[in-house]
């Protein structure tokens, strides 16, 4: 089958870089080759300097990031223990969801879709039950590009001490994460968003404090795959890796690549190139008339919400940029479904030539949505 080549502007993934598939159709070998064990410390090297962490356990889990969230939640925690969720989208959702089935006792914080997590709320809730345990909430929710105070709710958390489950997935690569700084507990992202990695696999990162409190559990890990006792044995066996699951060899080499095309470029440096990117996008929106979902303080630049006008069939728009110009765009979620666009400026994409490209697209086909309304 021939695939064709879109840009993708989407929620993820991403583009991928030339350099990263490259490296991915480099020959397989054994993944307890040495040469492999080799690469899998250079990843774990790579992830710590991406994450901003000294962390000895930060790898990639081989899957995609719902299970990196998955893992994060049923290793900390045991059936009757207390989570506090703070959502304000849809992934927020998705983690109340998975610590409800791993027996826990759910306290659900909601905020409106399109607004960060409240601080002051998330202390008060904290101050209000000495039971919980794990605060979980997005720092970069895709559903709706929002950023919140990842380093202020980390730092509530430790102060009540809870420990802090925190949800990187678009924000890794491009916007600041440091893990060390917020003295976050777990935190994890995915390879198809600011990485420019194909999806597979989902970096993540855990503190000594939560390694401890997965050591000392009671009971076993509900998900035998996601048991970090387990994986570890893999992952951090320098020497003697013991067997538990057949690694993703080729995703992994090209994790390597687009993780050492990262500090290559340098953190500080993806990040503004994200940021100018969204600036750009913003000026030619506000040239087409169309209006951000999220106040600019708040927004994500990779992740950019884009409000629907009325008069425009927003399936009719994100059909024909895709058909006829090659460029794919999301939908909304949710509460947003039908009323939102999200465009992605992450990673490889993330460049003013895509931008540029994408607006012209956009002009023409807006001025087609709009002879067809009144048609």
């Amino acid at each position: 089958m021939q695939i064709p080549s879109r840009l993708l502007m989407g929620p993820g993934p991403s583009n991928v870089a030339p350099d990263v598939l490259a490296a991915l159709s480099q020959p397989t070998i054994g993944h307890l080759d040495p040469v492999f064990q080799s690469l899998m410390e250079e990843v774990k090297d790579l992830l710590r300097h991406a994450f901003q962490t000294r962390n000895a356990m930060t790898f990639p889990i081989s899957a995609p990031a719902s299970l990196a969230m998955e893992a994060a939640l049923v290793n900390l925690l045991e059936p009757g223990d207390t989570a506090l969720i703070a959502q304000n989208g849809v992934f927020g959702g998705r983690m109340a969801e998975i610590a409800s089935r791993a027996g826990a006792n759910v306290k659900l914080l909601e905020f409106d879709w399109g607004k960060p997590v409240c601080p002051e709320m998330v202390a008060q809730a904290l101050a209000d039950d000495p039971q919980i345990k794990v605060l979980a909430f997005v720092h970069a929710e895709t559903s709706t590009g929002v950023r919140s105070d990842a380093a202020r709710l980390c730092a509530l958390a430790r102060n009540a001490g809870v420990l802090s489950v925190v949800d990187t997935v678009t924000g890794l690569g491009g916007i600041p994460v440091a893990v060390d700084d917020w003295q976050a507990d777990v935190v994890y992202s995915g390879t198809q968003k600011c990485l420019s990695v194909p999806p597979g696999l989902a970096p993540i990162t855990f503190s000594d404090r939560a390694v401890d409190a997965i050591r000392s559990r009671g009971t076993k890990v509900q998900s035998w795959f996601c048991d970090l006792n387990l994986v570890l044995g893999y992952w951090s066996g320098e020497g003697g890796r013991s067997y538990h699951h057949t690694a993703p060899v080729n995703a992994i080499y090209g994790l390597a690549k687009g993780l050492e095309d990262l500090r290559e470029e340098g953190l500080e440096a993806s990040w503004q190139r994200h940021r100018q990117a969204h600036e750009r996008l913003a000026a030619g929106l506000n040239g087409l008339g169309l209006a951000f979902l999220v106040e600019e303080a708040y927004r994500l630049p990779q992740l950019n919400t884009v409000v629907v006008p009325d008069d425009i069939d927003e399936a009719f728009v994100r059909t024909k940029l895709l058909q006829d110009h090659g460029i794919e765009i999301g939908a909304g979620l949710g509460t947003l479904a039908g009323k939102v666009w999200r465009i992605g400026l992450m990673g490889h994409t993330a460049r003013s030539e895509n931008v540029d490209r994408l607006l012209e697209a956009l002009g023409e086909v807006l001025a087609e949505a709009r002879r067809r309304a009144v048609a």
